[in-house]
């Protein structure tokens, strides 16, 4: 590329959300469960693609984010392109950040366009626990191994290897468990924790859970999401139109008949707790000035993004406590400002005790250096569609899946509204964005 002599200072480039798709997020092991992750991805593109009829000559790349990765085509972004016939000069690429990984795509798009790498990038992200691979044992690969993959061994070297596994609970495949590698606690459990030293009760989970639900059924009835979602039509035949985990009818009364599941005496319950799911999410990302070129309305932008670590033996699930004030200093913002807020519901007991660090002025001190807390979220501005308590959570999927959303309800507003994102997610790691409308 030839150096400009140009010394004027040039205009800085905007990347901006030009349209969103997803397929319905549905239960694990229900109507998806013929669909891998590489397929759901296919099917959130393929509708993008119908939705915003974009030449697919286009495409400059694809970025994806997944946590359960297909072991044989780990590259998902790569396979989309290659499954629906995108320019071969369509590349891509696949990320991962846990279950901020449809962010992270996002984020990751956005900061390529804006240096000038591309002018036109699908990010999203995809998920299938239904078909999370099982392994084997580490003891049964080890001898198990070399013969499998070498020249196959004779009879008798087969009997020798298979003399030594035992005994046979050590070499019988295991289930995949979401746990922390460092600290071996599930997610839930370390929520449960979180829940007892912020002091959130069971009644408060219960409020919140049934207020997502509430919401989101809202926004069914409403039609918000038929501007998000495209049917997706299974292997076998079957089109699931809309996400299954929605319970308009639930309540606090109900909710509060369900048993723990992390702790004997814990608050944490499959109502108040995300469900696994399978799904995926698609945004398209433009320059501002291609978006225009093409005729396409662009519907926000982002000012800001954040991720952060924290210590998994402390409190898991408090990165965004720490990421969304980051992302608002970034943005030259503080939370007054901003029209509402977002939150990925991996638990009630997460969100409301990332609630309550915000608005405490001692975490400001301890955790933030500052003297007074970032504020108080008003429930009202909150999640205003529900969240991944009641729509579900796709691991990779969520952060695009919030992206779209949001760049929707901001294009609804106006000129000048803004919003805070923010996702906990495994790890000990945290992510808030700020994003505003174009």
């Amino acid at each position: 590329m030839p150096v400009s002599n140009d010394n004027k200072v040039k205009k800085a480039r905007r990347a901006v959300i030009v349209a969103g798709n997803r397929t319905p997020f549905v239960r694990s092991f229900g109507g998806l469960v013929e669909m891998d992750t590489i397929a759901l991805a296919d099917a959130a593109v393929k509708g993008l693609l119908a939705r915003t009829e974009l030449d697919r000559k286009e495409i400059d790349s694809l970025v994806w984010g997944g946590v359960i990765l297909p072991a044989t085509a780990p590259n998902i972004a790569r396979e989309i392109a290659l499954d629906l016939g995108l320019p071969a000069s369509a590349e891509g690429m696949t990320c991962t950040r846990a279950c901020a990984s449809g962010l992270q795509a996002v984020t990751l798009a956005v900061a390529a366009i804006e240096r000038g790498e591309a002018d036109v990038i699908i990010a999203g992200g995809s998920d299938s626990t239904s078909n999370a691979t099982i392994g084997l044992p580490g003891k049964f690969v080890q001898k198990v191994g070399p013969l499998a993959m070498g020249k196959g061994g004779s009879p008798a070297d087969w009997l020798g290897v298979l003399a030594q596994l035992h005994p046979i609970h050590d070499i019988l495949p295991k289930a995949p468990k979401v746990a922390e590698r460092t600290t071996g606690e599930v997610m839930g459990e370390s929520a449960e924790k979180m829940a007892r030293r912020n002091g959130i009760s069971r009644e408060l989970q219960d409020k919140f859970a049934a207020m997502s639900h509430h919401r989101a059924a809202k926004a069914v009835e409403d039609g918000i999401f038929e501007q998000e979602i495209t049917p997706i039509t299974t292997p076998g035949g079957k089109t699931i139109y809309a996400d299954n985990i929605v319970r308009g009818d639930t309540s606090e009364a109900k909710l509060a008949k369900l048993r723990p599941v992390f702790a004997k005496d814990g608050t944490l319950t499959a109502g108040n707790s995300s469900a696994l799911t399978d799904g995926a999410a698609a945004v398209l990302i433009m320059s501002e000035e291609k978006a225009k070129a093409l005729g396409y309305t662009p519907l926000a932008a982002f000012r800001s993004w954040s991720y952060v670590g924290v210590d998994p033996t402390d409190q898991l699930l408090m990165g965004p406590a720490l990421s969304m004030p980051q992302a608002l200093d970034r943005a030259g913002m503080t939370l007054a400002d901003v029209d509402f807020v977002d939150m990925h519901e991996a638990f009630a007991a997460q969100v409301l005790s990332i609630l309550k660090m915000l608005g405490s002025d001692a975490f400001a001190k301890e955790r933030l250096g500052r003297d007074k807390a970032i504020g108080d979220v008003d429930w009202d501005k909150l999640n205003l569609y529900g969240g991944s308590l009641a729509l579900g959570h796709p691991f990779g999927a969520t952060g695009a899946r919030m992206v779209t959303t949001v760049a929707h309800e901001l294009h609804r507003k106006g000129k000048g509204a803004t919003a805070l994102l923010g996702i906990c997610a495994a790890g000990g790691l945290g992510a808030g964005a700020v994003m505003e409308a174009v």
